[in-house]
């Protein structure tokens, strides 16, 4: 009797320690390597997918939007962790949809039933409207502000595209914004054409006069070794760029 009370407390004491140990969500979703390629494991370093999906506060049942996302990184971690009441919607400029991504991304969305892609030329984005609980832009708000006759991307209105997706979020909705932190300059088309980079302050007032409001930021991507002078695509510094991660709201 009495080695049964013993096991009994154990058993008890032990049980909040199970809890605390066991993995959240996304920390499982990141860890579910097996499932999610190669190719994106890789960038997990840079990335750091788990607390910075912490930070931007992705949960259960949400609708998502993942902007510019067919190579399924962000997707192959929310959902899973949205789970069958939640939706992932991927959106892909198609300059930059190719056969050969749209192949891979149909064989991800076969074993994902809870994502979908929808396409459309970067400068007329085709949205779903009131859709998004959540919303994720990592790396490209900038290309906004980017032209190339190479990818047949003519100059856009950084306006346009933030209205677009204003309309594709429901209210209460938010968005997490990551990109690569350029030095402070009067001429944000030059400075996205020669570093592919773009000052926080000019994307956080863009927000504002789109109609988001400003939650928070976070330093989890901060890098105090870039020099900001340097192209993001540079061997030197791809992955390991300085960037900013910001967190928007729609207004209810």
């Amino acid at each position: 009797m009495r080695l049964a009370k013993v096991f009994a407390i154990s058993l008890i004491l032990a049980t909040p320690t199970l809890a605390k140990t066991a993995p959240s969500p996304i920390a499982a979703a990141v860890a579910d390597t097996a499932s999610r390629g190669a190719d994106n494991v890789k960038l997990d370093e840079g990335r750091k997918p788990t607390q910075v999906l912490t930070f931007l506060k992705l949960r259960s049942g949400q609708h998502v939007l993942d902007l510019f996302g067919a190579n399924a990184y962000w997707a192959g971690i929310a959902s899973p962790v949205v789970g069958p009441k939640g939706h992932v919607t991927v959106w892909m400029p198609t300059q930059f949809y190719s056969d050969k991504r749209k192949q891979a991304f149909e064989a991800f969305e076969a074993s994902h039933p809870n994502v979908s892609i929808v396409t459309s030329p970067f400068e007329a984005p085709d949205l779903p409207k009131s859709y998004a609980d959540w919303v994720i832009l990592n790396d490209n708000y900038h290309d906004t502000y980017w032209q190339n006759d190479k990818y047949k991307i003519p100059r856009m209105d950084p306006n346009a595209f933030l209205k677009a997706v204003y309309a594709s979020m429901k209210p209460g909705g938010t968005i997490g914004v990551i990109d690569h932190i350029a030095t402070a300059n009067d001429d944000t088309r030059s400075t996205v054409e020669k570093y592919h980079r773009i000052d926080p302050n000019v994307v956080k007032a863009d927000f504002k006069r789109a109609g988001f409001v400003f939650v928070g930021s976070s330093d989890l991507l901060r890098n105090p070794a870039d020099t900001h002078d340097v192209e993001v695509h540079d061997p030197k510094i791809a992955g390991k760029t300085d960037r900013f991660i910001f967190l928007f709201k729609k207004p209810r």
